[in-house]
């Protein structure tokens, strides 16, 4: 019986190891727009490379065999993959979508889904109740994210999924901050996974990148119409940036993910940290249930202090991670979410969601972990306790 290869030995031993017309240990960059054709009646595989190209299918199908798909999908950005997976819709459909959602999905269905007669709803989906009472007659999709962005809340896929198939809907979920190598949503039963392939899958802040994939071939057809026909298509050299990027995913994601636990349990200590959100600490509401249905925890996490004036202190004088819009980088990322990955909602339903001006959100980078933690303490150390209620 032959051996079934291991995720990490997947990520470098799969059908694009080698170039079968040369041997080349990389593959190709195929920079063609067009393809002639030798046939006047019969076309051949590639006609035009919004439609299809060697470089973006070599990405396109490991990205679906890594998760588990019958087929992949490259995008220009995570939200064109995003937003070209919910043109499965159509006017007079229903999508229930995870509160706490990226800012630039929010925007999506409440700016533009909106305009075409599509209607929505936002619901905390880690009560299950909740999510139940919130699907009408007219419910096609409902949109997961898990862990969230930012409060990384943990939605139990199994029962959105059972609840899905009862009333006839679609899963969709967002897998960025997990992917493949720690949580295989098609596995659970979801139909649609998403990713910003910009972050941990390519890795290194150097591309911008949408991914997609399914587990129906009906529902991939249907998803490659609007993708030919959206046309925001992943260029071949990001495409390879992406593939490049995927051979380190395990061993990246592995000791970010260990950091990550690291800085969360520092964190958890700290007298001027009110509020630490990470899935891997045990007093996390959601920790049980990503154990059950993750093989990890991930390599971002958030905190709160007391305001915004503790959260501008603190990015002032830490000094290794970048202050930056994105995560899943090679390099630690501090972002403040109120002001960056969730600029897009009003801040009346940024803070419904507990997305305070004092939040924080670390993307743990390779960088040494005790180089780390020591930065962090430094920078809190800057930071003024919070008064007492006593001297208030």
């Amino acid at each position: 019986m032959e051996r079934e290869w291991s995720f990490s030995t997947k990520l470098l031993h799969n059908e694009w190891k080698v170039d079968r017309a040369t041997g080349a240990v990389s593959v190709p960059i195929q920079h063609a727009s067009t393809f002639h054709q030798f046939d006047f009646d019969s076309f051949g595989k590639y006609d035009y490379s919004r439609s299809g190209n060697p470089t973006r299918e070599a990405l396109e199908e490991t990205i679906a065999a890594l998760e588990g798909g019958v087929r992949g999908f490259a995008f220009a950005s995570g939200m064109a993959a995003i937003s070209t997976a919910l043109l499965l819709l159509s006017k007079g459909d229903h999508v229930l979508v995870t509160e706490d959602v990226y800012g630039g999905t929010y925007r999506i269905v409440t700016e533009v889904l909106s305009r075409f007669g599509i209607d929505y709803t936002f619901v905390d989906m880690t009560d299950r109740k909740a999510v139940a009472e919130n699907i009408r007659p007219n419910t096609k999709v409902i949109y997961m994210e898990t862990p969230s962005n930012p409060l990384l809340k943990v939605t139990d896929i199994r029962a959105v999924v059972e609840l899905a198939k009862a009333h006839g809907c679609l899963t969709f979920l967002d897998n960025t901050f997990m992917t493949p190598a720690l949580q295989r949503p098609l596995d659970l039963g979801v139909d649609v996974v998403l990713h910003s392939a910009t972050k941990f899958l390519a890795g290194h802040s150097d591309v911008v990148a949408g991914l997609a994939v399914v587990k129906d071939e009906e529902l991939g057809k249907q998803l490659y119409k609007w993708q030919n026909a959206f046309g925001a298509v992943l260029g071949v050299q990001d495409a390879w940036l992406v593939l490049r990027g995927l051979k380190t995913l395990h061993v990246r994601l592995k000791q970010s993910s260990e950091s990550a636990m690291a800085i969360a349990e520092y964190l958890l200590r700290h007298p001027k940290v009110e509020e630490v959100y990470y899935p891997g600490l045990a007093n996390h509401p959601g920790h049980d249930i990503q154990r059950s249905q993750a093989a990890g925890f991930g390599a971002v996490l958030s905190f709160r202090l007391a305001d915004e004036e503790a959260a501008r202190t603190f990015v002032r004088h830490v000094r290794l991670p970048v202050f930056a819009v994105s995560l899943g980088a090679v390099e630690s990322i501090l972002s403040h979410p109120a002001k960056m990955s969730h600029a897009a909602m009003p801040k009346e339903e940024r803070l419904r969601r507990g997305i305070t001006d004092g939040l924080l959100r670390l993307s743990v980078g390779l960088e040494d972990v005790n180089d780390l933690i020591a930065d962090v303490e430094q920078a809190l150390s800057f930071v003024k306790e919070r008064p007492s209620i006593s001297a208030r």
